[in-house]
């Protein structure tokens, strides 16, 4: 397969900020894995990645310097090496020594492929996308009984767009500021820097589905609305508190304006609980929660959002001004707006295979890495009756992940629960 070769490609809005904040202990790096009914052998794997890797130019990339902004070239090293996972997830990529190598890491641990990236180059859906296609190489270059039952090639969804979305999507709004009110921080006793604790709550989808309507919410809103209660019932132990509990909810903008980009394209809104009274019920919690992202979740508000954005990268002044005072800059808006947030709950979806892969897997799951002021992050993924939660973490204290399963079984929800032994270390 000849190799395409990308000569440079600039950020999207949203990925001109990572390089910026990027630093040990705060990566910017997100995983998302697929467990297969199989071991791994990972002569097949890096054999996939290698077949796969060369449609996809966003992934092929290494990280530069530019006098105004950070870009995007191809990177000299053809393919990166897969590895058996034997590191804590979601480790550094570091984007100013990164001229030699990728924006991501392939790695595997029994039946598990793991896709690392670096939040510069694309979303969820944007590695989703690249990880189901090594996925099915693999399971291709595993199963020689598949030959002349399917194409040796891309599936027919699989989008190779790279255009920015943001910009093609962008209309002139009123100015915004960031939001700067400060939330609830969670604090605790904290791991060594790089190491996370990871709990994934494997849930039942039929009864997910079941209980959020029996609340009259959808199954996000239930969700955000039983992580704002954990916290609020774990952490404020039900009492008053004068900063409210705020989860960013990251928002995937491809289904509300048409886009099928492989870069960044999502906007993070703020469900928002105000403590306002000792003992609130869970109703009480969750009823907040579900307006607070109802009335965010519009594709007129979502639109403003990154309009806001996309039009200070497009103000020829700003434009102008050197990389080295942007960053200053930057990091002076991030550190600002960050401290707004409590935690984040990140929900990908539903995901769908192409035929006939779906016999060969087991589940979909993610995890982030954690940012200023966030010791707690949830990322959420469902795959046929399967729904993941998992909840990555840099303080050693659990009380808040207990709260959230708790709530969901005492709503009859049927959850199993799997660590990466990070608390009993």
């Amino acid at each position: 397969m000849k190799r395409s070769r990308l000569k440079w490609n600039k950020l999207d809005n949203t990925g001109n900020l990572f390089p910026v904040i990027a630093k040990p202990g705060m990566s910017n790096v997100y995983r998302v894995s697929v467990l297969l009914k199989e071991d791994i052998r990972e002569e097949l794997l890096q054999k996939a990645l290698e077949q796969v890797l060369p449609y996809f130019d966003m992934f092929q990339s290494c990280m530069k310097k530019g006098i105004f902004w950070y870009y995007l070239e191809s990177s000299p090293v053809p393919f990166p090496k897969v590895k058996k996972e034997n590191t804590y997830p979601c480790l550094y990529i570091d984007p100013d020594n990164n001229k030699n190598d990728h924006l991501f890491r392939l790695s595997y641990y029994k039946n598990r492929i793991n896709l690392e990236v670096f939040h510069a180059v694309t979303d969820g859906n944007g590695a989703l996308s690249f990880l189901k296609e090594i996925t099915y190489q693999y399971i291709r270059n595993a199963h020689p009984e598949l030959k002349g039952v399917v194409k040796d090639s891309l599936a027919a969804e699989t989008s190779l767009n790279n255009e920015d979305s943001y910009v093609q999507n962008y209309k002139k709004k009123e100015k915004k500021t960031y939001k700067t009110k400060r939330a609830v921080v969670v604090k605790g006793d904290k791991f060594i820097v790089n190491q996370l604790g990871i709990i994934h709550g494997i849930i039942n989808l039929q009864d997910i589905k079941r209980v959020s309507k029996s609340y009259g919410v959808t199954i996000n809103q239930y969700l955000v609305g039983v992580y704002a209660w954990a916290i609020y019932k774990s952490y404020l132990k039900q009492h008053v508190s004068k900063y409210p509990i705020s989860i960013a909810c990251p928002v995937n903008l491809r289904p509300y304006f048409d886009s099928d980009t492989n870069k960044n394209f999502f906007v993070m809104v703020s469900a928002v609980y105000n403590a306002m009274v000792n003992n609130a019920s869970f109703e009480e919690v969750l009823k907040e929660i579900s307006i607070s992202l109802k009335e965010q979740i519009t594709k007129e508000n979502l639109e403003r959002l990154f309009s806001y954005n996309v039009s200070n990268e497009m103000n020829m002044i700003l434009r102008a001004i050197p990389l080295f005072i942007k960053k200053i800059a930057i990091a002076q808006v991030y550190n600002a707006s960050a401290k707004a947030n409590t935690t984040t709950l990140t929900n990908l979806g539903i995901q769908k295979v192409a035929e006939p892969y779906g016999d060969y897997i087991e589940r979909f799951q993610a995890m982030l890495a954690m940012s200023k002021g966030q010791s707690m992050k949830c990322t959420v993924l469902s795959y046929k009756d399967t729904l993941v939660a998992t909840f990555s973490a840099n303080i050693i204290e659990t009380g808040i992940q207990r709260a959230f399963f708790r709530k969901l079984t005492e709503d009859g929800i049927q959850v199993t629960i799997e660590t990466n032994g990070a608390y009993y270390d």
